[in-house]
Protein backbone atom coordinates (compact mmCIF):
# COMPACT_ATOMS: atom_id res chain seq x y z
CA UNK A 1 0.00 0.00 0.00
CA UNK A 2 1.73 3.65 -0.94
CA UNK A 3 2.46 5.73 1.70
CA UNK A 4 0.79 8.63 0.60
CA UNK A 5 -3.09 8.84 1.25
CA UNK A 6 -5.96 7.81 -1.13
CA UNK A 7 -7.06 10.65 -2.89
CA UNK A 8 -9.79 9.26 -4.99
CA UNK A 9 -12.49 10.34 -3.12
CA UNK A 10 -13.35 14.09 -3.26
CA UNK A 11 -14.79 14.82 -0.28
CA UNK A 12 -12.16 12.86 1.65
CA UNK A 13 -9.24 15.69 2.70
CA UNK A 14 -7.45 13.18 4.72
CA UNK A 15 -5.59 11.92 1.84
CA UNK A 16 -4.93 15.40 0.28
CA UNK A 17 -3.41 16.07 4.17
CA UNK A 18 -1.15 13.30 3.90
CA UNK A 19 0.18 14.31 -0.16
CA UNK A 20 0.91 17.74 1.46
CA UNK A 21 2.63 16.30 4.42
CA UNK A 22 4.76 13.36 2.30
CA UNK A 23 5.78 16.43 -0.66
CA UNK A 24 7.16 18.36 2.12
CA UNK A 25 8.77 15.90 3.71
CA UNK A 26 10.35 14.36 0.36
CA UNK A 27 10.61 16.92 -2.44
CA UNK A 28 11.65 15.05 -4.53
CA UNK A 29 9.25 12.14 -4.24
CA UNK A 30 8.08 11.52 -7.47
CA UNK A 31 5.04 9.60 -6.40
CA UNK A 32 3.83 12.69 -4.18
CA UNK A 33 4.06 14.80 -7.55
CA UNK A 34 2.03 12.43 -9.63
CA UNK A 35 -0.81 12.42 -7.18
CA UNK A 36 -0.61 15.91 -7.09
CA UNK A 37 -0.95 16.34 -11.13
CA UNK A 38 -3.53 13.35 -10.82
CA UNK A 39 -5.42 15.89 -8.54
CA UNK A 40 -4.95 18.86 -10.51
CA UNK A 41 -6.31 16.41 -13.45
CA UNK A 42 -9.08 16.35 -11.37
CA UNK A 43 -10.16 19.78 -11.44
CA UNK A 44 -9.22 20.72 -14.87
CA UNK A 45 -11.52 17.80 -15.80
CA UNK A 46 -14.58 19.36 -13.35
CA UNK A 47 -13.89 22.94 -14.80
CA UNK A 48 -14.07 21.05 -18.20
CA UNK A 49 -17.73 19.23 -16.70
CA UNK A 50 -18.73 21.86 -15.37
CA UNK A 51 -18.66 23.98 -18.55
CA UNK A 52 -20.40 21.54 -20.39
CA UNK A 53 -23.24 21.53 -17.90
CA UNK A 54 -23.51 25.36 -18.34
CA UNK A 55 -23.49 25.25 -21.90
CA UNK A 56 -26.87 23.36 -21.34
CA UNK A 57 -28.46 25.10 -18.67
CA UNK A 58 -30.46 26.93 -21.17
CA UNK A 59 -32.29 23.73 -22.12
CA UNK A 60 -33.15 22.28 -19.12
CA UNK A 61 -35.78 25.28 -17.58
CA UNK A 62 -38.62 22.78 -19.28
CA UNK A 63 -37.59 19.66 -17.53
CA UNK A 64 -38.99 18.21 -14.75
CA UNK A 65 -36.64 16.66 -13.65
CA UNK A 66 -34.39 19.80 -13.10
CA UNK A 67 -34.55 21.43 -9.83
CA UNK A 68 -31.70 22.27 -7.10
CA UNK A 69 -31.53 19.02 -5.65
CA UNK A 70 -31.21 17.39 -8.78
CA UNK A 71 -28.30 19.39 -9.72
CA UNK A 72 -26.77 18.83 -6.09
CA UNK A 73 -26.72 15.12 -6.63
CA UNK A 74 -25.09 15.65 -9.87
CA UNK A 75 -22.44 18.03 -9.20
CA UNK A 76 -21.43 15.58 -6.43
CA UNK A 77 -21.25 13.04 -9.37
CA UNK A 78 -19.38 15.04 -11.23
CA UNK A 79 -16.75 15.58 -9.01
CA UNK A 80 -16.25 12.27 -8.34
CA UNK A 81 -16.28 11.44 -12.14
CA UNK A 82 -13.67 13.79 -12.19
CA UNK A 83 -11.84 12.21 -9.57
CA UNK A 84 -12.18 8.67 -11.35
CA UNK A 85 -11.06 9.63 -14.53
CA UNK A 86 -8.10 11.52 -13.30
CA UNK A 87 -6.93 8.66 -11.19
CA UNK A 88 -7.79 5.98 -14.25
CA UNK A 89 -5.49 8.54 -16.24
CA UNK A 90 -8.32 8.83 -18.67
CA UNK A 91 -6.88 12.12 -20.57
CA UNK A 92 -3.34 12.15 -19.68
CA UNK A 93 -2.67 15.99 -18.25
CA UNK A 94 -1.08 14.27 -15.17
CA UNK A 95 1.37 12.56 -16.98
CA UNK A 96 2.33 16.00 -19.10
CA UNK A 97 3.09 17.76 -15.78
CA UNK A 98 4.75 15.29 -13.94
CA UNK A 99 7.41 15.26 -17.33
CA UNK A 100 7.14 19.18 -16.75
CA UNK A 101 7.89 19.68 -13.41
CA UNK A 102 10.11 16.51 -12.98
CA UNK A 103 13.82 16.38 -12.41
CA UNK A 104 14.09 14.65 -16.05
CA UNK A 105 16.17 17.54 -17.73
CA UNK A 106 16.11 15.23 -20.90
CA UNK A 107 11.99 15.15 -21.47
CA UNK A 108 11.78 18.98 -20.47
CA UNK A 109 10.30 21.53 -22.11
CA UNK A 110 10.91 25.17 -20.70
CA UNK A 111 7.22 26.74 -19.73
CA UNK A 112 7.92 29.60 -22.42
CA UNK A 113 7.01 27.19 -25.24
CA UNK A 114 3.50 26.72 -23.63
CA UNK A 115 2.95 30.62 -24.13
CA UNK A 116 1.72 32.72 -27.08
CA UNK A 117 3.62 35.50 -26.29
CA UNK A 118 7.18 33.53 -26.86
CA UNK A 119 8.70 33.00 -30.33
CA UNK A 120 6.34 29.94 -30.74
CA UNK A 121 4.00 30.80 -33.63
CA UNK A 122 0.02 30.45 -33.07
CA UNK A 123 -1.09 27.76 -35.27
CA UNK A 124 -4.23 26.09 -35.55
CA UNK A 125 -4.64 22.82 -33.91
CA UNK A 126 -6.48 20.20 -35.76
CA UNK A 127 -7.50 16.74 -34.30
CA UNK A 128 -7.49 14.84 -37.63
CA UNK A 129 -4.57 16.55 -39.36
CA UNK A 130 -1.59 17.84 -38.17
CA UNK A 131 -0.42 21.54 -39.27
CA UNK A 132 1.61 21.48 -42.40
CA UNK A 133 4.52 23.96 -41.23
CA UNK A 134 6.60 23.29 -38.25
CA UNK A 135 8.31 25.78 -36.71
CA UNK A 136 11.58 26.58 -35.09
CA UNK A 137 11.38 27.68 -30.70
CA UNK A 138 13.71 29.79 -29.63
CA UNK A 139 13.22 30.07 -25.61
CA UNK A 140 12.58 33.40 -25.01
CA UNK A 141 15.73 33.60 -22.06
CA UNK A 142 17.92 31.11 -23.69
CA UNK A 143 20.10 30.40 -26.92
CA UNK A 144 18.40 26.71 -26.91
CA UNK A 145 16.36 25.87 -29.95
CA UNK A 146 13.82 23.04 -30.07
CA UNK A 147 10.95 21.57 -31.96
CA UNK A 148 8.00 21.78 -30.23
CA UNK A 149 6.98 18.29 -32.45
CA UNK A 150 6.70 16.54 -28.68
CA UNK A 151 4.48 18.82 -27.20
CA UNK A 152 2.12 19.07 -30.28
CA UNK A 153 1.72 15.20 -30.26
CA UNK A 154 1.35 15.13 -26.55
CA UNK A 155 -1.17 18.31 -26.76
CA UNK A 156 -3.16 15.89 -29.36
CA UNK A 157 -3.09 13.13 -27.43
CA UNK A 158 -4.75 14.81 -24.41
CA UNK A 159 -7.54 16.04 -26.81
CA UNK A 160 -8.08 12.71 -28.27
CA UNK A 161 -8.47 11.10 -24.85
CA UNK A 162 -10.65 13.96 -23.59
CA UNK A 163 -13.20 13.16 -25.96
CA UNK A 164 -12.81 9.56 -25.71
CA UNK A 165 -13.43 10.07 -22.05
CA UNK A 166 -16.06 11.90 -21.80
CA UNK A 167 -17.66 9.89 -24.84
CA UNK A 168 -18.04 12.88 -27.52
CA UNK A 169 -16.90 12.43 -31.60
CA UNK A 170 -13.98 14.51 -32.22
CA UNK A 171 -15.01 17.43 -34.86
CA UNK A 172 -13.24 17.10 -38.10
CA UNK A 173 -11.13 19.85 -39.77
CA UNK A 174 -14.15 20.33 -42.56
CA UNK A 175 -16.62 20.93 -39.45
CA UNK A 176 -14.27 23.55 -37.61
CA UNK A 177 -13.59 25.03 -41.04
CA UNK A 178 -17.45 24.96 -41.23
CA UNK A 179 -17.68 26.81 -38.12
CA UNK A 180 -14.61 29.51 -38.90
CA UNK A 181 -16.75 30.02 -42.13
CA UNK A 182 -20.16 30.97 -40.42
CA UNK A 183 -18.36 33.20 -37.51
CA UNK A 184 -17.06 35.65 -40.00
CA UNK A 185 -19.27 38.63 -38.55
CA UNK A 186 -18.43 42.31 -38.60
CA UNK A 187 -16.37 43.24 -35.34
CA UNK A 188 -18.18 45.61 -32.63
CA UNK A 189 -16.22 48.20 -30.79
CA UNK A 190 -18.34 51.19 -29.35
CA UNK A 191 -15.52 53.95 -28.09
CA UNK A 192 -17.58 55.93 -26.51
CA UNK A 193 -21.84 56.81 -25.69
CA UNK A 194 -21.32 58.78 -28.53
CA UNK A 195 -19.83 56.79 -31.42
CA UNK A 196 -22.36 54.59 -29.88
CA UNK A 197 -25.32 56.70 -31.24
CA UNK A 198 -24.08 58.12 -34.16
CA UNK A 199 -23.19 54.09 -35.34
CA UNK A 200 -26.96 53.12 -34.78
CA UNK A 201 -29.04 56.28 -35.40
CA UNK A 202 -29.97 55.43 -38.96
CA UNK A 203 -31.28 52.14 -38.09
CA UNK A 204 -32.62 53.33 -35.34
CA UNK A 205 -34.40 55.75 -37.10
CA UNK A 206 -35.74 53.27 -39.90
CA UNK A 207 -36.98 50.62 -37.44
CA UNK A 208 -38.97 53.67 -35.25
CA UNK A 209 -40.34 54.85 -38.74
CA UNK A 210 -42.14 51.79 -38.87
CA UNK A 211 -43.73 51.72 -34.88
CA UNK A 212 -43.69 55.52 -35.08
CA UNK A 213 -41.65 55.59 -32.28
CA UNK A 214 -38.91 58.10 -31.48
CA UNK A 215 -35.69 57.26 -32.96
CA UNK A 216 -33.94 58.53 -29.23
CA UNK A 217 -36.55 55.90 -27.64
CA UNK A 218 -34.94 53.06 -29.40
CA UNK A 219 -31.25 54.03 -28.93
CA UNK A 220 -31.82 54.89 -25.15
CA UNK A 221 -33.89 51.56 -24.51
CA UNK A 222 -30.29 49.58 -26.29
CA UNK A 223 -28.01 51.85 -24.40
CA UNK A 224 -29.70 50.47 -20.84
CA UNK A 225 -29.92 46.89 -22.17
CA UNK A 226 -25.68 46.67 -23.46
CA UNK A 227 -24.04 49.32 -21.51
CA UNK A 228 -23.95 51.65 -24.22
CA UNK A 229 -22.96 48.30 -26.31
CA UNK A 230 -20.23 47.51 -24.07
CA UNK A 231 -21.56 44.60 -22.89
CA UNK A 232 -23.37 42.77 -26.09
CA UNK A 233 -24.34 39.04 -25.59
CA UNK A 234 -21.39 36.93 -27.43
CA UNK A 235 -22.43 34.07 -29.74
CA UNK A 236 -20.94 30.38 -29.02
CA UNK A 237 -17.44 31.63 -31.32
CA UNK A 238 -17.33 34.59 -29.05
CA UNK A 239 -18.28 36.94 -31.35
CA UNK A 240 -21.34 39.91 -30.71
CA UNK A 241 -24.67 38.53 -30.65
CA UNK A 242 -25.99 42.25 -32.00
CA UNK A 243 -28.55 41.50 -30.04
CA UNK A 244 -28.75 45.12 -28.60
CA UNK A 245 -32.48 44.72 -26.76
CA UNK A 246 -31.69 41.15 -25.32
CA UNK A 247 -34.47 39.48 -27.32
CA UNK A 248 -35.04 36.05 -25.38
CA UNK A 249 -34.95 32.64 -27.75
CA UNK A 250 -37.72 31.04 -26.55
CA UNK A 251 -39.71 28.06 -28.38
CA UNK A 252 -40.80 30.11 -31.41
CA UNK A 253 -37.65 31.26 -32.13
CA UNK A 254 -35.47 29.09 -34.98
CA UNK A 255 -32.52 30.43 -34.94
CA UNK A 256 -29.37 30.59 -33.18
CA UNK A 257 -29.33 30.93 -29.81
CA UNK A 258 -26.46 32.30 -26.78
CA UNK A 259 -27.16 31.14 -23.18
CA UNK A 260 -26.69 34.48 -20.88
CA UNK A 261 -26.54 34.53 -17.19
CA UNK A 262 -28.81 37.44 -16.50
CA UNK A 263 -30.37 39.15 -13.64
CA UNK A 264 -34.31 38.44 -13.26
CA UNK A 265 -36.80 40.22 -10.91
CA UNK A 266 -39.57 37.73 -9.03
CA UNK A 267 -41.54 39.18 -7.10
CA UNK A 268 -39.39 42.38 -6.55
CA UNK A 269 -36.45 39.87 -5.72
CA UNK A 270 -33.38 39.84 -7.93
CA UNK A 271 -32.76 36.46 -9.20
CA UNK A 272 -29.39 34.94 -11.14
CA UNK A 273 -30.45 33.00 -13.91
CA UNK A 274 -29.53 31.78 -17.38
CA UNK A 275 -31.40 32.18 -20.18
CA UNK A 276 -31.27 31.85 -23.88
CA UNK A 277 -31.06 34.51 -26.21
CA UNK A 278 -31.94 35.42 -29.61
CA UNK A 279 -28.16 35.99 -32.00
CA UNK A 280 -28.04 37.94 -34.94
CA UNK A 281 -25.41 38.57 -37.98
CA UNK A 282 -25.59 41.95 -38.25
CA UNK A 283 -27.73 45.15 -36.10
CA UNK A 284 -29.82 45.36 -39.39
CA UNK A 285 -31.02 42.05 -38.22
CA UNK A 286 -31.18 42.92 -34.78
CA UNK A 287 -33.44 46.07 -35.24
CA UNK A 288 -35.60 44.31 -38.04
CA UNK A 289 -36.48 41.74 -35.44
CA UNK A 290 -37.23 43.82 -32.47
CA UNK A 291 -39.63 45.62 -34.02
CA UNK A 292 -41.51 42.19 -35.53
CA UNK A 293 -40.88 40.91 -32.54
CA UNK A 294 -43.14 43.94 -30.68
CA UNK A 295 -45.97 44.03 -33.88
CA UNK A 296 -45.98 40.19 -34.03
CA UNK A 297 -46.76 39.71 -29.67
CA UNK A 298 -50.45 40.94 -28.99
CA UNK A 299 -49.55 41.96 -25.32
CA UNK A 300 -47.32 45.28 -26.86
CA UNK A 301 -50.26 46.20 -28.86
CA UNK A 302 -51.12 48.58 -25.77
CA UNK A 303 -47.66 49.53 -26.02
CA UNK A 304 -47.65 50.51 -29.66
CA UNK A 305 -50.70 52.25 -29.52
CA UNK A 306 -48.86 55.05 -27.28
CA UNK A 307 -45.72 54.82 -29.30
CA UNK A 308 -45.86 58.70 -30.43
CA UNK A 309 -45.62 59.41 -25.99
CA UNK A 310 -42.32 57.95 -25.29
CA UNK A 311 -42.80 57.86 -21.62
CA UNK A 312 -45.82 56.05 -21.80
CA UNK A 313 -44.73 53.74 -24.55
CA UNK A 314 -41.88 52.67 -22.21
CA UNK A 315 -44.23 52.32 -18.98
CA UNK A 316 -46.84 50.08 -21.27
CA UNK A 317 -43.91 48.18 -22.54
CA UNK A 318 -42.66 46.91 -19.03
CA UNK A 319 -46.53 46.45 -17.95
CA UNK A 320 -46.48 44.00 -20.78
CA UNK A 321 -43.84 42.16 -19.62
CA UNK A 322 -41.04 43.24 -21.50
CA UNK A 323 -38.85 43.56 -18.67
CA UNK A 324 -38.67 42.26 -15.13
CA UNK A 325 -37.14 45.07 -13.45
CA UNK A 326 -39.79 47.11 -11.77
CA UNK A 327 -37.47 50.23 -12.65
CA UNK A 328 -36.99 49.22 -16.13
CA UNK A 329 -39.12 51.96 -17.90
CA UNK A 330 -37.81 54.56 -15.63
CA UNK A 331 -34.22 53.58 -16.13
CA UNK A 332 -34.55 54.05 -20.08
CA UNK A 333 -36.92 57.66 -19.24
CA UNK A 334 -33.84 58.40 -17.13
CA UNK A 335 -31.27 58.17 -19.72
CA UNK A 336 -33.77 60.31 -22.05
CA UNK A 337 -33.90 62.86 -19.92
CA UNK A 338 -30.20 63.70 -19.27
CA UNK A 339 -28.64 66.51 -20.82
CA UNK A 340 -25.93 64.41 -22.39
CA UNK A 341 -28.15 62.53 -24.22
CA UNK A 342 -29.75 64.76 -25.70
CA UNK A 343 -26.47 66.57 -26.74
CA UNK A 344 -25.32 63.44 -28.60
CA UNK A 345 -28.38 63.01 -29.95
CA UNK A 346 -28.57 66.92 -31.01
CA UNK A 347 -24.96 66.55 -32.54
CA UNK A 348 -26.11 63.51 -34.26
CA UNK A 349 -29.25 64.55 -35.79
CA UNK A 350 -27.49 67.85 -37.10
CA UNK A 351 -24.46 66.01 -38.38
CA UNK A 352 -26.78 63.77 -40.56
CA UNK A 353 -28.88 66.99 -42.09
CA UNK A 354 -25.60 68.52 -43.58
CA UNK A 355 -24.59 65.30 -44.80
CA UNK A 356 -27.90 64.62 -46.32
CA UNK A 357 -27.92 68.96 -47.45
CA UNK A 358 -24.39 68.60 -48.83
Amino acid sequence: MSKIGDVNNHLDLTGLQQLKAQATKDPESKEALKQAAAHFESIFIGMMLKSMRQANAAFEQDNPMNSNTTKFFRDMYDQQLATDMASNGSMGLADIIVKQLSNDTENYKAASTLRNNADLTRQSYYLDNKPTQTQTLTNANTDTVSKPDSLLNDFNKVIDKGFSAIGSEKPVASELSQTQHKSNKAPVNFESPEHFVDSLWQFAKKAASKIGVNPAVIIAQSALETGWGQHIIKDKQGESSFNLFNVKAHRDWDGEKAAQSTLEFEKGVAVRKTEPFRVYNNFTEAFDDFVKFLKSNSRYEGALEKAAEPEQFLQQLQKAGYATDPRYADKIIGILNSSTFKDVVGKVIQSTNSKVGA
